[in-house]
């Protein structure tokens, strides 16, 4: 069954590069309900942050935090941190999209000391994770702390080639400094 689950994970994907949204979704459905027959924890997980995503997309942002949530709390279990620690960013993601600064904290606190603590973590991921708690902590009004973390944002997307994140952060350091 697991051959039947990841050509579903691969339709979603194909489907929302494509911008097909609700064929995404409708794949993912199903891919859930599959992982759930087959108690597959790992593809559920996997399946539920891509269908978080699509929600999100859909500006469905509750729903997609019950999926978000629903993964994390697997993934705590199955130990998988670098997994882990990118469902719990994209938790903080949308907390801090639906104004709740105070819950999106502890969730970029908690993904940076993952990827933190992981030889594995890539680079971009990490820009990512300061890019969120920045943006949390230049909205809060603690500049010097969002300074810092938007200069180690721009030192590790310029590592990886990340215009766009090299430019927002330059910008966002340029402003912060005036």
């Amino acid at each position: 069954m697991s051959h039947v689950i990841n050509d579903l994970l691969r339709q979603a994907l194909q489907a929302r590069k494509e911008n097909r949204l609700k064929d995404a979704k409708t794949a993912l459905d199903h891919a859930v309900q599959l992982c759930r027959e087959d108690n597959a924890c790992v593809e559920l997980a996997a399946a539920l942050t891509r269908l978080g995503q699509i929600e999100r997309d859909l500006n469905s942002k509750n729903v997609a935090l019950a999926h978000y949530k629903e993964a994390v709390g697997i993934l705590r279990a199955e130990g998988d941190e670098i997994r882990l620690a990118h469902a719990i960013r994209h938790l903080g993601d949308i907390y801090q999209e639906i104004g709740r600064a105070e819950l999106a904290e502890p969730c970029y606190e908690e993904s940076l000391h993952l990827y933190r603590a992981n030889e594995g973590t890539h680079p971009l991921d990490l820009a990512n994770a300061i890019r969120g708690l920045a943006i949390l902590k230049d909205k809060s009004g603690d500049v010097e702390y969002a300074k810092a973390l938007w200069g180690e944002a721009k030192h590790l997307y310029e590592a990886v080639k990340v215009r766009e994140g090299v430019a927002e952060s330059s910008r966002r350091l340029a402003r912060l400094a005036g």
